[in-house]
């Protein structure tokens, strides 16, 4: 079955705050690069199922001609959530006339930084230490991921 994918809805809130609990332990999410605290769910995004089955969402906010990816987060894996996800955000980022699609991941998430560069993101900054001042917002951010210890902001961005 293929994965559809539709905007969020009012109604959704309770599926996206799930969601985000599951990803990011809850609905608060660091805004890294931008060093602050932001709710989720209650951003703009898209929804991906399978079927009747929820398998994805992303979020993000727009600003002064850049769309930024807040979450991404694909429940059922190598289905093609992610790809449809952004997919979804890269038309929504056109039709506002968005210059770039910008989003920032951390040091230890390659898988994901595989797959944003394979999706055509491009690595355009290096925070160094930027996950440390993010933890004196967000204290409950993990030291490390895989064995990777989490310290160091990479920030991406698409060309529309």
């Amino acid at each position: 079955m293929a994965i559809s994918v539709r905007a969020i809805e009012p109604d959704d809130r309770a599926a996206v705050t799930r969601v985000l609990a599951a990803s990011w332990g809850g609905a608060t999410v660091m805004a890294l690069g931008r060093g602050e605290l932001i709710d989720a769910a209650g951003l703009p995004g898209y929804l991906a199922f399978d079927g009747d089955e929820l398998a994805g969402l992303v979020t993000y906010t727009s600003k002064d001609g850049t769309v930024e990816i807040i979450t991404v987060d694909a429940v059922i894996p190598g289905r093609g959530v992610g790809k449809a996800l952004l997919d979804a955000v890269r038309a929504a980022a056109a039709e506002r006339g968005a210059a770039r699609l910008r989003l920032v991941t951390t040091n230890d998430n390659t898988h994901a930084l595989r797959f944003y560069q394979r999706y055509g993101f491009d690595l355009v900054a290096l925070h160094r230490h930027g996950v440390d001042a993010a933890r004196r917002l967000k204290p409950d951010i993990p030291l490390e991921s895989d064995g990777i210890p989490i310290k160091h902001e990479l920030e991406l961005e698409l060309l529309l």
